[in-house]
């Protein structure tokens, strides 16, 4: 895992009720995603999280689609390349089973933030070259090995330029209260809307992955869509 320096995160929607800035305590991140080998020895050790035992309330029908089975990921999914259509509920077990947890939004985009050589991604012509080529691209068939790519100037790699992440609390660009289906959803943050209070209306990228995570309930599983988990950083 890599350490990530404290830092602040600027939502990239808010309300008037909301915080302009989050700070973000130092925190360990995963230097890559997680890999079909990894996920395979949870659903080993695990097995309600194979894809024939697993509740469809947890997963959908799309859950671990590419593997060849339960206990064989097959071609369609290499070891080393990055487990997806796994479900929030999946990626959430994962972590717990590994000691970690996903990151918080206000983490995982601190993170993204970073440029190849310094924090600010925002100035680094390579990092932003990088990523809207890869947002250009289709979804190979086959993904490549996950921890190859140009790591960040703190060391963690493709957190944009592989897979889409799950984070912790995904759902809550959407949502005042608990549940995805209250009564406390913010009409002005959905669609052409959103961008009326948005802090960068520049930031594509950041608005594609809040549109990506406020369109998925928790049992949901995409082509492209991985995680990688955190860990809170020793004192």
């Amino acid at each position: 895992m890599v350490k990530i320096p404290a830092g602040t995160y600027i939502p990239l929607l808010r309300t008037e009720q909301d915080p302009a800035a989050v700070p973000v305590a130092a925190f360990l991140l995963d230097e890559r995603p997680v890999t079909n080998a990894e996920f395979l020895a949870f659903v080993t050790a695990v097995p309600k999280w194979r894809r024939s035992l697993v509740s469809p309330l947890f997963a959908d029908a799309s859950y671990l689609g590419q593997w060849s089975g339960d206990l064989t990921p097959g071609p369609a999914a290499p070891p080393d390349a990055p487990v997806v259509r796994v479900s929030w509920f999946a990626a959430r077990a994962f972590a717990r089973w590994a000691g970690k947890r996903l990151p918080t939004t206000a983490e995982w985009e601190l993170a993204a933030g970073a440029g190849y050589t310094q924090p600010d991604g925002r100035n680094d012509p390579g990092l932003q070259r990088d990523l809207y080529a890869w947002l250009a691209r289709p979804v190979p068939d086959v993904l490549p090995a996950a921890g190859h790519g140009r790591p960040d100037c703190h060391g963690v790699r493709e957190l944009q330029g592989l897979v889409w992440e799950w984070v912790e609390d995904f759902n809550s660009a959407m949502v005042t209260g608990e549940s995805r289906a209250d009564s406390g959803l913010e009409r002005n943050l959905f669609c052409g809307a959103g961008s009326v209070g948005a802090k960068d209306t520049t930031n594509y990228a950041a608005f594609m992955r809040l549109a990506l995570r406020s369109s998925l309930a928790a049992n949901n599983t995409t082509t492209s869509l991985g995680f990688r988990c955190a860990q809170d950083a020793p004192p």
